[in-house]
């Protein structure tokens, strides 16, 4: 971008969450009462930002240190103190902390447990907050009253911010230098394997650690181009699923603009712009509630997502009990259709055997203890990882039987609860993987009342032509 605007450099994270948190209040909260729940919301999503900061900023802090004193490990190694912290650079013969290498710096231990505590700190603020979201995602569904709330600007002057803004997104995507030693995808743990072909694309400059510059330019040439396209085509995916859902499903097409257009504000955003495995399974849940009158077709996109990061696998039931009267057998047919496909997609990488693909792909393994990353790895116990699975699925079981009537308000609501549920035991940076249900949480946010939107009146689409407008609940004095 320097190129085209002369002296232009990407905005500091710091620096990015003050404008965009300054920016999210004057577009969209409510100065006319300020006790709203649209309010408490935004007041949820800017929170999202501190802990967001100190997990980058303990992440870099570890980096650094390891790249001034020449211990090559991988991006996400253990913390402080494990003898395989130092790398090919020298070994530790004598166990007294020096190496035989005399061009390696001994490690600073206090700035590398520093990191690892500031890293700690930002997952758990992350998944504190994220607590919150989940119990007024769970109690959403008991609000009738719906008042509209439009953001504090008209719908001409929303997208233009919105359009130059992805602009400026993308072409920070284009302009990003692979890291083919950061993997994409939820190492470890379950997901799809082929993800980590894929090097990522950095919105932030990071130490260079353990890796030939030859060898990256010789490996990602092709794959950064196809990590690139798939960026930018997931996170526009995100942004034109988000407003269909806004003009066709909530009959509000400045909503959808707004929501769009919050959704790219937020920090988060900014700093995983090019992250394949957080973007791309939420294009396919966003344009799943795009299509949901066709349930072949919602399934289809569930179905991929599922593919990819296999935490999907859990919206199933919540899904097929939304299509029971009418429509599950499609949509459990589209489900199967997209699984086959990437199934199939599989048998291309020849690195490890087919049958543990699919056990990567379909989580078909037992919890791991070791070897964690994000909060598991950063300091707690990850046996705790095993009773908030059993709660995660009891929840998950409920929300399949409650609300027993579930109509397109509740379906996104509840979806969006299942994946903040899964941020909680995610064995691999559990709390960043936000794109998963961010999008949701606006359209929650955002949406009218929805009660008369049930698969029995919109699944075929002879009716749903002839559906009225949502209602919006007169708001209160």
């Amino acid at each position: 971008m320097s190129e085209i605007l002369l002296q232009y450099k990407r905005p500091d994270p710091t620096t990015w969450v003050y404008l965009s948190s300054f920016l999210t209040i004057g577009l969209f909260f409510v100065f006319h009462r300020f006790w709203s729940l649209r309010n408490l919301d935004i007041a949820l999503l800017i929170l999202l930002a501190p802990g967001l900061l100190m997990v980058h900023e303990g992440r870099h802090r570890r980096l650094v240190e390891l790249e001034r004193t020449g211990h090559l490990v991988p991006a996400e190694e253990k913390p402080p103190g494990d003898a395989s912290r130092v790398g090919s650079a020298g070994n530790d013969e004598n166990g007294d902390g020096e190496t035989s290498d005399p061009q390696v710096v001994p490690t600073n231990e206090e700035e590398l447990r520093a990191g690892v505590r500031t890293e700690l700190y930002g997952f758990v603020w992350l998944l504190s907050i994220q607590l919150l979201i989940l119990v007024r995602l769970l109690l959403d569904s008991l609000m009738v009253r719906r008042p509209l709330l439009d953001p504090n600007l008209t719908t001409g002057g929303l997208t233009f911010l919105g359009v130059w803004l992805f602009i400026f997104m993308m072409a920070n995507v284009l302009t990003s230098t692979p890291r083919i030693q950061i993997e994409q995808g939820p190492q470890p743990g379950p997901g799809y394997s082929l993800i980590n072909a894929l090097p990522a694309l950095p919105m932030r400059q990071e130490p260079n650690l353990n890796v030939d510059s030859k060898s990256v330019t010789d490996a990602s040439t092709g794959y950064a181009t196809l990590a690139k396209v798939l960026a930018i085509a997931a996170q526009l995916g995100i942004v034109t699923g988000i407003f269909g859902i806004g003009a066709r499903h909530f009959n509000n097409p400045r909503a959808g603009v707004g929501c769009a257009m919050l959704y790219m504000l937020l920090p988060y955003t900014a700093q995983t712009t090019g992250r394949i495995d957080h973007a791309l399974p939420a294009a396919f849940l966003v344009w799943a509630i795009l299509a949901y009158r066709r349930p072949a077709i919602a399934g289809f996109f569930i179905g991929a997502a599922a593919g990819l990061i296999y935490y999907p696998l859990f919206l199933l039931p919540l899904w097929i009990s939304f299509y029971w009267q009418r429509g599950a057998g499609r949509f459990a047919a589209g489900t199967v259709v997209a699984l086959l496909i990437m199934t199939g997609l599989l048998a291309l990488d020849s690195s490890k055997p087919l049958a543990d693909h699919l056990m990567m792909m379909y989580g078909l393994m037992w919890p791991k203890m070791t070897e964690l990353r994000g909060v598991w790895g950063a300091g707690w116990e990850p046996i705790y990882r095993l009773p908030i699975l059993v709660a995660f699925m009891i929840v998950t079981a409920l929300l399949t039987i409650w609300p027993a009537q579930k109509n397109l308000g509740t379906l996104i609501g509840c979806s969006a609860a299942v994946m903040v549920g899964a941020q909680f035991w995610h064995a691999s940076g559990g709390g960043l993987y936000m794109a998963w249900f961010l999008p949701l949480l606006l359209l929650t946010i955002f949406r009218p009342n929805l009660e008369d939107r049930v698969a029995l009146k919109v699944v075929d689409g002879g009716r749903a032509s002839t559906l009225p407008r949502p209602r919006l609940a007169v708001e209160a004095a």
